[in-house]
């Protein structure tokens, strides 16, 4: 399984960048990689796994407006992303191979 994070949150004001960076700072030291801008990726093992990502995303929140979603797809659906511009990052070339290294 795989969550992909998409959010839209503000960088007018410092408070705003801060959170921002906060949020980002933290899909990054939980594993997700980034796909595009304000795009990242998470490989879970399983629905147990899902679960888990799922609620340290929800205590993780940062508290400004903006837009924060989460869409939970198995690695197969993830396979079959058609990139339509630009090049196949090590993570999608990888695949569902990149289990075997955890």
């Amino acid at each position: 399984m795989r969550i992909i994070v998409f959010f839209d949150l503000p960088v007018a004001r410092r408070q705003d960048r801060k959170a921002y960076a906060k949020f980002r700072k933290f899909l990054l030291n939980d594993g997700y990689v980034m796909l595009q801008y304000s795009i990242y990726s998470r490989i879970c093992n399983g629905q147990d796994g899902v679960a888990k990502h799922m609620r340290r995303l929800n205590e993780n929140l940062p508290r400004v407006n903006g837009a924060i979603r989460a869409l939970k797809i198995t690695e197969k659906q993830f396979e079959n992303m058609d990139i339509l511009l630009g090049t196949v990052t090590p993570e999608e070339e990888l695949g569902a191979n990149k289990i075997d290294f955890f």
